[in-house]
């Protein structure tokens, strides 16, 4: 029997409960022709609350990043922008300070109360790859509408690394809701007495969890963080743990003040003080701070699945790691900044499988983390 996401079976009951959708929804979805696909999902790519997107056959070049808008489809404005096109089928090069735009394996016929956002994998924002999806007729990245019928695409700029990808690599998420699910900072006070949402840090919450950066690390001379170097080598974003970290970053270690100057257009990956808790029926996505106290930009890559620092998925003590890149001016940050935010939502319903439950969750547990293409360091 097909089973559509709004009548995805819950035992006898039916699922029609407003939140972020399942794993097991996203496979009825499959199922239903709500997603479809060149070829059927691979082991791993359906998480616990998000659904990983593949690369199709091509990628190609354009000469600015752009939105189609209104009545507009992307390949109609591909015909307009493109410069050249790149085969993926054996792995291609996709090089820095150049923009792609690349058919993705997955389409959607969502119902009409089914939309959806897409980030980048946690991986992909590591690596300074700046991605985000679009669709047809689309006027905001990463923004899926209710009900969209029709192709996804995936935009790509590596900034700092050149990247290896091929027809089958998986950069960008999506993940599905129904209705409203977002918990206001009211219910999720209550949320945080019952289930501890971040310990340690400022422990402050307000448009969600506010999120604290750690620059005084385990004491003097200790590493805070890694600022990636340019003019570097080649990353295949399908190979775990073949980089040598120092070929790539740049330590950076806790020196007098835990302060650090944000150097304008480099990239660091650095810690927040507070370690986060995502509750099995919850989904937390990092959002940006208000912009208005400093000139940099955080998170390239925002979904928490259900189960990410969860002690029962052994996620005790995990910290959110934070992607950052400072504007046009040199900018000063330090210990204890508030600088980023995880906004929570609902899950429609509990997933079977919690992040790090033998799914092969790369981040569990982390401190202070490069993506999962590095050599682990003592």
């Amino acid at each position: 029997m097909n089973v559509t996401a709004g009548q995805a079976l819950n035992g006898s009951a039916i699922l029609t409960a407003n939140g972020i959708l399942p794993e097991r929804v996203i496979q009825a979805m499959f199922a239903a022709g709500e997603i479809s696909a060149d070829a059927p999902p691979v082991t791993g790519q359906i998480q616990p609350a998000s659904l990983d997107l593949r690369l199709g056959q091509q990628a190609y070049r354009v000469r600015a990043s752009f939105l189609p808008g209104p009545e507009i489809q992307v390949a109609a404005r591909l015909e307009q922008m493109k410069l050249h096109t790149v085969d993926l089928s054996e792995g291609a090069v996709l090089e820095t300070g150049c923009v792609y735009i690349v058919p993705l394996q997955e389409s959607l016929a969502l119902a009409p109360d089914i939309s959806a956002t897409a980030n980048p994998k946690s991986s992909t924002g590591r690596l300074d790859v700046f991605t985000r999806v679009i669709t047809d007729n689309g006027l905001a990245f990463d923004t899926i509408p209710a009900g969209y019928t029709g192709p996804l695409y995936a935009e790509i700029s590596p900034l700092t690394f050149p990247i290896l990808v091929r027809s089958g690599s998986r950069l960008s998420q999506i993940r599905f809701r129904r209705g409203q699910s977002l918990i206001p900072d009211a219910d999720l006070e209550e949320v945080h007495k019952a289930h501890t949402l971040m310990s340690g840090g400022n422990e402050r919450i307000g448009n969600g969890v506010q999120l604290s950066i750690d620059l005084e690390g385990t004491g003097p001379n200790s590493l805070i963080g890694y600022r990636a170097k340019h003019h570097s080598g080649l990353i295949d974003v399908d190979v775990v743990g073949a980089q040598d970290v120092l070929d790539f970053w740049e330590p950076i270690y806790r020196r007098q003040r835990a302060e650090l100057i944000l150097d304008p257009d480099a990239f660091y990956i650095l810690v927040s003080q507070e370690a986060v808790h995502v509750p099995p029926d919850y989904a937390a996505e990092m959002v940006p701070f208000d912009p208005l106290v400093g000139e940099f930009r955080v998170h390239y890559a925002g979904f928490f699945d259900p189960g990410f620092g969860h002690a029962g998925a052994g996620g005790v003590g995990s910290r959110a790691v934070l992607e950052v890149r400072s504007h046009d001016v040199p900018f000063i940050v330090e210990h204890g900044q508030t600088i980023g935010r995880l906004v929570y939502e609902h899950m429609a319903e509990r997933p079977a499988t919690l992040y790090g439950e033998g799914i092969g969750s790369n981040y569990q547990g982390q401190a202070l983390k490069l993506s999962k293409h590095f050599k682990a360091t003592a």
